[in-house]
Order: structure tokens, then C-alpha cells, then sequence
């Protein structure tokens, strides 16, 4: 089943129900999709602005990842499904390290968004950092899991050494994105 072609209440009915999937990966791959949309949300109300029209090039540019973004993570949704169902480890490893990738690439369109995004839309940013931090820490979980039973170490190791890094730096991401919304909204 796709569940990108389906109703939300669809998709949230199977998760809630007594299904092995859809589960954990599958919703906070939802949840970043739902953060890159967020951002393209923010540009599209932002573009065409005075007030800010001297982002607009690169407002544009992010607009452009953020919707490749937005496409892959909601492909996610469905290939965790199908690792899961597939009991392939490699899949099983595949599919949230691709995730933690996507949703820190994603957290890194945000920061710029603070300054340069429509003031009022703002908290929409900070609302796409922490769904996509979320994502980035539940990715992990999965991986953590998963990673006990893979038999190379040495790639285990390399993948873990990249979570590591990437934490801190989408903590550091989420933690300057609501100082500057602090700053915004504050004065």
C-alpha cells in the first residue's frame, strides 16, 4: 500500500491499529515530510514580498530543496514500511540512515528562514526544526536497533560516528533557531 496516495485518516487508522507497519519510522518520516513543507509553506508566503525582496534569489533556492526534500521524505514513509516488511537489515539500516540525513538537510534551511522568512509565519519555522530534530533523534532509535544485529561492524561504526556528529549539530541548528525566534518575537 502507498500511504502517500492515501487520506491521512487512512494513514493514521493503519498506524494505530494492530499492524506491524506502519510504526515509529514511518510516522517521523511523515513528520519531517511535513517539516519540508512547512518550509516551502514559509518561502511561498514570503516570495513576492517587498519587504523581502532582496532574499528572493536565494529564498528560492531553498524553496528548491526544501521541495526535493519534501518528496523524498514522503517516499520515506512507504519504504519504511516496506524494509520493515522486507526483514532485510540492510533496508532496515537504509531507510531511517537515509532519513537522518534528509531531516538534517532539511533543519539547515531553516536558520536562514528566521531572518529572511515572512515574520509572520516564524513560528512555522521553529514548528519545522523541532519536527525535523524529532525525526533526526527517532531515525536514530531505529538505527541504534538496528545496528546491533549488523554483522559489518566497520560500516556500523562509520554510521554511528555520523549520527553522533549530526546530532549535535541539528541540536545546535534547533537551539539557534529558537534563539532567533526568541529575538524576533521578543525584541
Amino acid at each position: 500500500m502507498k500511504y502517500k496516495i492515501q487520506s491521512i485518516t487512512k494513514y493514521l487508522n493503519d498506524l494505530s491499529a494492530k499492524l506491524p507497519a506502519p510504526g515509529g519510522g514511518s510516522a517521523a518520516a511523515l513528520n519531517a515530510a511535513m517539516a519540508a513543507s512547512l518550509i516551502s509553506m514559509v518561502i511561498n508566503f514570503t516570495l513576492g514580498k517587498p519587504k523581502y525582496a532582496a532574499f528572493e534569489s536565494q529564498l528560492k533556492n531553498i524553496l528548491i530543496k526544501s521541495e526535493r526534500l519534501r518528496f523524498k521524505l514522503l517516499d520515506l514513509v512507504d519504504l519504511d514500511v516496506e524494509a520493515y516488511q522486507s526483514k532485510d537489515i540492510r533496508k532496515a539500516i537504509d531507510v531511517p540512515l537515509v532519513l537522518s540525513r534528509l531531516s538534517y538537510q532539511a533543519a539547515k534551511l531553516c536558520p536562514p528562514l528566521i531572518k529572511k522568512g515572512n515574520v509572520n509565519l516564524i513560528s512555522d519555522v521553529a514548528v519545522a526544526v523541532v519536527f525535523l530534530e524529532s525525526a533526526f533523534v527517532c531515525a536514530c532509535f531505529n538505527l541504534e536497533i538496528n545496528l546491533k544485529n549488523f554483522p559489518d561492524i566497520k560500516l556500523a561504526g562509520k554510521i554511528k560516528k555520523e549520527l553522533s556528529r549530526n546530532s549535535k549539530m541539528i541540536k545546535r541548528i534547533r537551539k539557534n533557531t529558537e534563539v532567533g525566534f526568541g529575538k524576533v518575537i521578543r525584541g
